[in-house]
């Protein structure tokens, strides 16, 4: 039996509709299939990389390790050496200490009860100074080591004890230097031959070795006497660790620069220095002698005029008390020195004062250099030129010689412009100065003296003249207030 038509054309949609419909699921098993591919394709993509990122990390983490470890280690290494260095540099700046005192012999003087006790005595006196400084030491003495140094220039120095009548034969100091230096093995007596900064200037340098030696544990001075050390102490003690490791030893009151550096002061005068100045004793009964007796009725006398040439003139008789009144006279005009012009030539004299004028002497030949060429000096030039103090005083080789060879090293002033009576008063003080080299000098421009400048009338007018006996003319006297260029 034949289906209605209306069936099959609903069969027909059914069908049509059920195809559409596994078509839709088709697409959609092929779109989730797509889907899932490409997300495990994006994933294993992804996975690689991750397992590439954990390989090189766990690489790193490896190297990292191994590199901590090797720091480490060198860490470790680093430390022992560096307890290892410290216990050396404890061991070698505590191993060898010791103190150096320096002494500028020819003002910081040994007492006298050592000196006339020759080798023996320089020996007692070494033993002594060791002793006393290792007392201050405390409980590192039984560690310490003690170094002293005395600079002096024996020859002069001998000379002036001889005449101050602290020492009977200028060997007995010989032999004093001679114990002394034997007396222990770090201790030496340096005989530095005549020249003022000499001494100084061994002292200056050997403080400032010594002081960069941290071994040096302290630094004694034998200097109170000298103010010219003021400026040296206070170029130091712009450390203040080195301040702490200087001592000035004091025999000779300190002088009030030093004091004013506030530099530690150490006195050691009860057991081994004495503390007064030596003074020229011989001299003074020289200079005294001839005033309590009485003066010829009339006698020639020279005076001095402005420029200081000499010119006789008579005097009536002189009484003892007038002499006196000379003697003080002369003795507060002693300084400063007057206007020197050597060789002295006279002026013309009448008949009547040629007759009674002293004989004229014989020149006087120093020595193989001979005389110094005169110099005339303005008294306010001079003056101007003395009063410059430390480092605004001139520079004498600057102005007198040529350009310093030190430059701008030199501590003395170079921009100055002096005029020409300054350049004369700068002549005259530095030809107060004893050449080195005295008469033997052959350097022709040679700015310092050769022979004392400051004899007057067979007087040296100088109070603390710097020459020796034999820069003087023979039988040269000298003032009361003397002493020498090593106790000024």
């Amino acid at each position: 039996m034949a289906a209605p038509e209306s069936d099959l054309m609903a069969f027909y949609q059914r069908f049509q509709t059920l195809s559409l419909f596994n078509d839709s699921s088709a697409r959609l098993i092929e779109d989730l299939l797509l889907y899932s591919k490409n997300n495990e394709d994006a994933l294993r993509e992804e996975n690689r990389a991750l397992r590439r990122q954990l390989t090189d990390s766990q690489l790193d983490l490896e190297d990292a390790t191994r590199s901590r470890r090797e720091l480490q280690q060198q860490v470790a290494n680093v430390e022992s050496r560096n307890r290892d260095l410290a216990q050396d540099n404890h061991h070698l700046k505590n191993n060898n200490p010791f103190v150096v005192i320096l002494i500028d012999g020819d003002c910081c003087l040994f007492k006298e009860a050592f000196i006339r006790q020759g080798v023996e005595g320089g020996k007692k006196a070494a033993y002594a100074l060791r002793s006393a400084i290792l007392e201050q030491c405390g409980d590192f003495a039984g560690n310490m080591e003690v170094i002293a140094k005395v600079y002096a220039n024996l020859g002069g120095l001998a000379k002036a004890m001889r005449r101050n009548g602290c020492l009977e034969a200028e060997e007995t100091l010989k032999e004093f230097t001679i114990g002394f230096t034997q007396g222990k093995a770090t201790f030496d007596f340096v005989d530095v031959g005549h020249g003022k900064e000499r001494a100084d200037n061994k002292i200056k340098e050997t403080a400032k070795w010594n002081l960069r030696n941290y071994n040096c544990k302290q630094l004694l001075l034998g200097i109170s006497h000298d103010a010219g050390y003021a400026p040296f102490l206070d170029e130091l003690f712009q450390d203040e660790t080195k301040k702490r490791r200087v001592t000035v030893v004091e025999g000779i009151p300190t002088v009030r620069e030093l004091v004013s550096t506030g530099v530690n002061i150490l006195n050691f005068n009860d057991e081994i220095f004495r503390s007064e100045k030596l003074l020229d004793r011989t001299a003074l009964r020289a200079n005294t002698s001839p005033l309590t007796a009485a003066a010829p009725a009339s006698i020639s006398t020279p005076t001095v005029s402005n420029g200081n040439i000499p010119t006789p003139a008579s005097s009536t008789t002189s009484t003892p008390a007038n002499a006196s009144a000379s003697y003080a006279g002369a003795i507060g005009n002693a300084s400063p020195p007057p206007k020197i012009t050597l060789p002295i030539q006279p002026r013309p004299v009448t008949a009547n004062a040629r007759a009674s004028a002293t004989p004229k002497q014989p020149a006087w030949n120093p020595g193989p250099r001979g005389l110094d060429p005169p110099i005339k000096v303005s008294p306010a030039a001079l003056e101007s030129i003395k009063k410059r103090k430390d480092n605004n005083k001139l520079c004498n080789n600057h102005y007198l010689r040529g350009p310093c060879s030190k430059g701008e090293a030199c501590c003395f002033e170079h921009k100055y412009k002096p005029s020409k009576e300054e350049i004369d008063a700068i002549a005259f003080l530095a030809r107060l100065n004893p050449c080195t080299s005295g008469q033997d000098c052959d350097v022709e421009d040679c700015i310092y003296g050769h022979h004392c400048p400051n004899v007057k009338d067979g007087v040296c007018t100088h109070p603390y003249c710097k020459f020796e006996d034999a820069d003087h003319p023979p039988g040269t006297k000298y003032r009361s207030t003397k002493t020498y260029d090593y106790f000024s």
